[in-house]
C-alpha cells in the first residue's frame, strides 16, 4: 500500500511541477515556433503514458495486494489486451514521430528567395561567409586552405571573388528575411546552435549540411557549439545579431571581400608580416584560446604578453621573449604557464610563418605599453599596486576562472566580492577579507564556496605578488552597486 501511495504522489507532483514551474523556454525569435509545438506534443503524449502506466501500477498494488488464502490467476496470454496495447503504443509513437517529420521537412525545404550564409566551424571558433553582389557563393575546397585563404575558397572561381568574409565569432543578419545556412567543418564534428532561433544542426567534416530560418525579432543571440569537439568546446561561442535591413547592409559593406583579403596579403612592406600573422592566427585557430584584447580565455591572452614575466606550473618563472614564444608554439608542453591546462597542440611552422605570428604577438605587447600612463603622469601608490595585481592575475591564469564583471565563471566572480559574506560547501559562512583571500590563494581547498567545484590549483606567489593580487580584488569591491563595502581600515 505504501508503494502505491508513493507512486500516486509522484504522478501528482510531476504534473504540478510542470504546471507551476517558473522555468519556460525562451520565446522563439524565428519562424520555427513549430519546433516548440512538436516538443509540447511529445511531452503531452509521453506524459499521458507516464500517468497511465504509473497509475496502473498503483491500482494493481492496491487491488491485487497480498491476501491470506488468495491465489493469483494464471493467464499466459490475452490477445485482446495485446491487440489494444499494440494499437495504443503505435498511435503514441506515430503521434510523437509524425509532427517531427513534418517540421524537419519544412526545416530543410529552403525558400527560393533565401539569403545564403555559410558557417565554418573550427576548433574552437566560428567564421562566416556571405554571397557578394552576384548573390552566389564561390566554390571551396580543403586543398585551397592556407595562411592567406583560411576558408579554402577557389581563387580562380569568379563567383567567389566578391564573397564577403567575416573572420570572427560575431555575425549579423537582416530582420524578416529568410536565411539559408550552409554548414561545414574544417576539423572535427561541430554543431551550430542558436537556442532562441531554434536552429541546430551538426557540421560534419567533408560534407555540407544546411537548414533555413527567418529571424523575426531584433536582438543579440548567443551562438553555441552543441557537439563536444575537444577540450576547448565550452569556449566555442559567438553571437548572432539580428537588425534592420538598412543597418545590416551598412555593416556588410564594411566587411572585406575574398578578393580584398588576397590583395592585402600580397602587399609588400612591414604591414604584410603582421597581416600574415593575423591570417595564420585565423587559419590555425589560435584566437579560440588566446585573446588579443586582454579578456580571459582558455590560454594566456596576447595583449601585453611579450616582455612580461610569466609564472610556470613548476613554480619557476620565464621572460616572454622570442625564444620562449617559438618554444611554446613548436613544443607547447615544454614549459606550461601556471593556471592554464596543457591542451595546446604542437604546430609545425616555417621560419617566416613563425616570425609572422611572433611579430603579431609583439605588436600587441607594444600596443599595451602605449596604453600605460607616461612617466610624467601622476599615479598613486594604490593605483600602482592594483595595476600590478591585475598583471599578477593575468600571469597566474586567475582570470580564466574568475570574472571581474559579475559574470559567472568556474570560480566566484571578483566583482563585489571583497567584504561580502560567502556560503561555504559545509553551509557555514565566511566574510571575504584579506585573511580569507590569502588562504584561498595559498590553500584553495581549505574553504570551498558552495556551488563551485574544488578545481583551483595551489598557487605560490611571493608576498608582494599576493598583496598586489588582493589589492586588485579589493578594487573590484565597489564596482557593483549592490556589493557590500569593505569596512574602513581593512
Amino acid at each position: 500500500m505504501a508503494i502505491a501511495i508513493v507512486l500516486i504522489l509522484i504522478v501528482i507532483a510531476s504534473v504540478l511541477f510542470h504546471i507551476l514551474a517558473p522555468w519556460h523556454a525562451t520565446p522563439a525569435a524565428s519562424n520555427w515556433g513549430s519546433i516548440d509545438t512538436t516538443l509540447f506534443i511529445t511531452l503531452i503524449i509521453s506524459g499521458i503514458f507516464f500517468i497511465a502506466i504509473t497509475g496502473f501500477m498503483a491500482v494493481a498494488l492496491i487491488r491485487y495486494r497480498h491476501k491470506v488464502g488468495a491465489r493469483a490467476a494464471y493467464q499466459p496470454e490475452n490477445k485482446k489486451l495485446e491487440t489494444w496495447l499494440i494499437i495504443v503504443t503505435s498511435a503514441g509513437i506515430a503521434g510523437m514521430l509524425a509532427p517531427g517529420l513534418v517540421v524537419y521537412n519544412d526545416f530543410i525545404r529552403v525558400p527560393k528567395n533565401a539569403y545564403e550564409l555559410e558557417v565554418v566551424g573550427q576548433q574552437w571558433q566560428w567564421a562566416y561567409r556571405f554571397a557578394g553582389q552576384d548573390a552566389k557563393l564561390g566554390k571551396s575546397d580543403i586543398k585551397f586552405v592556407d595562411s592567406t585563404n583560411p576558408l579554402g575558397l577557389d581563387p580562380k572561381d569568379p563567383a567567389g571573388q566578391d564573397d564577403v568574409l567575416v573572420m570572427n565569432n560575431e555575425v549579423r543578419l537582416p530582420l524578416d528575411r529568410p536565411v539559408k545556412v550552409l554548414l561545414r567543418s574544417k576539423d572535427v564534428l561541430h554543431d551550430f546552435y542558436v537556442p532562441q532561433i531554434r536552429s541546430k544542426m551538426d557540421m560534419v567534416p567533408g560534407m555540407v549540411s544546411y537548414f533555413w530560418f527567418t529571424p523575426t525579432k531584433t536582438g543579440k543571440y548567443e551562438v553555441l557549439c552543441a557537439e563536444f569537439c575537444g577540450v576547448g568546446h565550452y569556449n566555442m561561442r559567438g553571437h548572432m545579431i539580428v537588425e534592420e535591413q538598412a543597418v545590416f547592409d551598412q555593416w556588410l559593406k564594411g566587411q572585406p571581400t575574398f578578393a580584398q583579403t588576397l590583395t592585402t596579403a600580397a602587399k609588400p612592406g612591414g604591414d604584410s608580416v603582421l597581416e600574415k600573422g593575423r591570417q595564420l592566427v585565423e587559419q590555425l585557430g589560435c584566437k579560440a584560446c588566446h585573446s588579443q584584447d586582454g579578456s580571459a580565455s582558455l590560454g594566456p591572452g596576447w595583449k601585453g604578453l611579450y616582455g612580461r614575466t610569466e609564472q610556470l606550473a613548476d613554480g619557476t618563472s620565464v621572460l616572454v621573449d622570442e625564444a620562449y614564444l617559438k618554444e611554446s608554439i613548436l613544443d607547447p608542453k615544454a614549459r606550461l604557464v601556471q593556471g592554464y591546462p596543457p591542451v595546446m597542440v604542437a604546430y609545425t611552422l616555417k621560419d617566416d610563418e613563425l616570425g609572422a605570428v611572433i611579430a603579431l604577438i609583439k605588436s600587441l605587447g607594444a600596443a599595451r605599453q602605449d596604453d600605460q600612463p607616461s612617466t610624467g603622469e601622476a599615479s598613486s601608490p594604490g593605483e600602482d599596486l592594483v595595476a600590478q595585481g591585475q598583471r599578477v592575475a593575468g600571469s597566474l591564469g586567475c582570470l580564466a576562472c574568475h570574472s571581474v564583471d559579475g559574470n559567472k565563471g568556474v570560480g566566484p566572480s571578483w566583482q563585489g566580492l571583497y567584504g561580502k559574506t560567502e556560503t561555504l560547501a559545509d553551509d557555514t559562512g565566511v566574510k571575504v577579507d584579506e585573511g580569507y583571500l590569502k588562504e584561498s590563494v595559498l590553500h584553495p581547498n581549505a574553504k570551498i564556496v558552495k556551488g563551485y567545484p574544488a578545481v583551483m590549483p595551489t598557487l605560490a606567489p611571493s608576498d608582494k605578488e599576493l598583496s598586489a593580487l588582493i589589492a586588485f580584488i579589493k578594487s573590484k569591491a565597489n564596482t557593483d552597486a549592490d556589493a557590500t563595502k569593505a569596512e574602513p581600515g581593512k
